[in-house]
Parts: structure tokens; C-alpha cells; sequence
């Protein structure tokens, strides 16, 4: 068996786990066009014929692939959730935020949300808030007082 064989073995066997190890379908073509070559070095033609092979095969699996790829990405697109949409985002106070007998309500994005304290501070209605982060339905919200003293 020639040695050309066992680089292309290698060749598929690295293009594959490259492939495993990354999320954009970017090694796969290779792997394809290597086992393409692999083939060739078995048929026991010319080191350029195999390279030719490789490269041919390579760009022909990419060219194949490449629309289906990009069409089942486009139909298997995440849909935003409501956390996705508000987190990070700044609210108005419409209820007093009181953690400790469960009341408060913050407007946000064109909604109005069960809120929270984060710090588990009284919040006056009509202050703005930022959503720190999703609980459930309820918003768990900072006043800017309160990222200031997280950050230092």
C-alpha cells in the first residue's frame, strides 16, 4: 500500500475531526475531496492527479452542498424568546417593586411584566430599570444604583 494512501487517510481522518470541533460546516468539503484522492492513490494514479482529485472534489461537494446548507439554516432559524428580546434592556417601573409582598411591574418593550428586585431594594413606580435577568414570567430588574455598586 502506498504511503499516499495512509496521508489521505490522515487527511480524512483530520478534516474530520476539525469538522467536529468547529460549528460552519468548514472542513467537511475537504474530508470529501481527501476520500475522493484516497480513491485515486488507491487506483494508483500520479501524486498531481490525486491533488486535482482532491481539489475537484472538494469544490464540487462545496458547490453541491453549499445551497442546501444555506436553505435548511434560513427554514431552522431560532425564533427569539421573550428573555432574548428584553434582557439587557431598560424598563419603566409601573407598580412599586416590592420583593417582599410579591408586587411590581415593569414595562418594557411595548409589554408590561411582573418584576422583581434584583437586590431586593423597594423600587418606586415611574423609575427605570435594566432586566438583569428572567425568572420563570418575572423580570428581575437593577436600578442603574445597583449596577453601579455590582461594578465596583
Amino acid at each position: 500500500m502506498g504511503i499516499m494512501i495512509w496521508i489521505w487517510l490522515a487527511a480524512i481522518a483530520a478534516f474530520g475531526v476539525a469538522e467536529l470541533m468547529t460549528e460552519g460546516l468548514i472542513s467537511v468539503w475537504f474530508a470529501v475531496g481527501s476520500l475522493g484522492a484516497l480513491l485515486a492513490a488507491i487506483a494508483d494514479l500520479s501524486l498531481t492527479v490525486q491533488f486535482v482529485v482532491f481539489a475537484v472534489v472538494s469544490a464540487v461537494a462545496l458547490a453541491i452542498a453549499l445551497p442546501m446548507v444555506k436553505d435548511w439554516a434560513a427554514r431552522h432559524q431560532s425564533v427569539p424568546t421573550n428573555l432574548d428580546l428584553v434582557l439587557g434592556k431598560m424598563g419603566k417601573v409601573t407598580e412599586v417593586i416590592d420583593n417582599e409582598i410579591a408586587s411590581g411591574a415593569v414595562y418594557v418593550d411595548g409589554k408590561t411584566w411582573t418584576a422583581r428586585s434584583a437586590a431586593g431594594v423597594i423600587i418606586p413606580q415611574g423609575a427605570k430599570v435594566r432586566i438583569a435577568r428572567m425568572e420563570g414570567v418575572k423580570l428581575i430588574v437593577e436600578t442603574e444604583k445597583e449596577e453601579a455598586e455590582v461594578t465596583t
